[in-house]
């Protein structure tokens, strides 16, 4: 499994709107700059995590987003989820019911699943706040 920049860009666009902890609007402009990330691709995040109920935005010269809840209401599970679609290592695990023709006679179905639950357990139990609060690695 691979993280593409979508997923790694809306966590790092999240995190700055949490790192800002103002009730106010904060605009695209000024997050594309602390980020390093151009406008048009935050706003293709932007509509994708406004969809989703993760934002709220206003337009306009005092417009901007801000986060819908507190930091520490989003899992970082979630904000992938809505990004990447589902996190399962293998095909056969995208869907709630397996439907992979051998998956009862697959030697590898168990270690998939549980290399499966590792991953989502983990990114769950990952809050935005978390990563907000984190110091950068060196």
């Amino acid at each position: 499994m691979k993280i593409s920049t979508r997923g790694r860009y809306a966590l790092r666009f999240m995190i700055d709107l949490a790192q800002q902890d103002t009730n106010e609007y904060t605009a695209l402009k000024d997050v594309s700059k602390r980020q390093g990330i151009s406008v048009k691709y935050l706003e293709q995040i932007t509509t994708l995590l406004s969809k989703f109920g993760l934002l709220i935005s206003v337009r306009g010269p005092q417009g901007g987003y801000k986060l819908a809840r507190k930091p520490e209401d989003y899992s970082v599970g979630e904000i992938l989820r809505i990004t990447e679609g589902d996190l399962a290592p293998v095909a056969c695990l995208a869907q709630e019911t397996n439907t992979c023709p051998i998956h009862n006679k697959c030697h590898t179905i168990s270690f998939w699943q549980e290399f499966d639950n590792i991953i989502n357990t983990y990114v769950d139990s990952k809050t935005l706040a978390d990563l907000a609060n984190s110091s950068p690695s060196s």
